[in-house]
């Protein structure tokens, strides 16, 4: 089986007719959201900066076969202008979320979106390409600095001597 026969078609998509489109495209028969994921183009400078790609298939309910795949990309900046699809697909709830966690796109109808992969005081986005990757963050880490492999990096009991 091909690359291209998993993957399916490509279809851009506005971000402004986002919501419109996979409604349309429910219709048609893609009636599972498989994946959603974001590049991040930052290093190539290009505009916009990220790509938000949904993953779409046809699934037969009575026999289970695949029917069809669709990818549709939208390109995005940082300031949110895509709308949640979770009202059309219910599983974007988690999809959204982790695309908000690791790469920080915004949704624009989702203000209260809440950490998935993450801890709830992770500063940053970790999959952002300009993301520190030697930032320190607030509970990772021994408080003292030292990196992994010393003898102080994650010990959870000291240990006893003069026995």
């Amino acid at each position: 089986m091909s690359d291209m026969s998993l993957r399916g078609e490509r279809r851009d998509v506005s971000p402004s007719v986002v919501v419109q489109e996979f409604s349309k495209l429910r219709d048609e028969g893609y009636n599972m959201l498989v994946d959603m994921t974001c590049v991040d183009y930052m290093p190539q400078k290009k505009s916009p900066r990220f790509d938000v790609i949904y993953r779409l298939m046809k699934l037969d309910a009575l026999s289970g076969q695949d029917l069809g795949r669709l990818e549709v990309h939208c390109a995005v900046d940082e300031t949110p202008v895509l709308h949640s699809v979770k009202d059309i697909y219910p599983n974007a709830d988690w999809l959204e979320r982790e695309v908000w966690d690791m790469f920080g796109v915004k949704f624009a109808d989702r203000p209260d979106i809440k950490r998935l992969l993450m801890y709830e005081e992770f500063v940053g986005h970790a999959l952002r390409k300009d993301y520190p990757i030697a930032q320190r963050q607030p509970l990772i880490g021994p408080k003292s600095g030292d990196k992994a492999g010393s003898p102080s990096f994650n010990i959870l009991h000291p240990t006893i001597t003069g026995e």
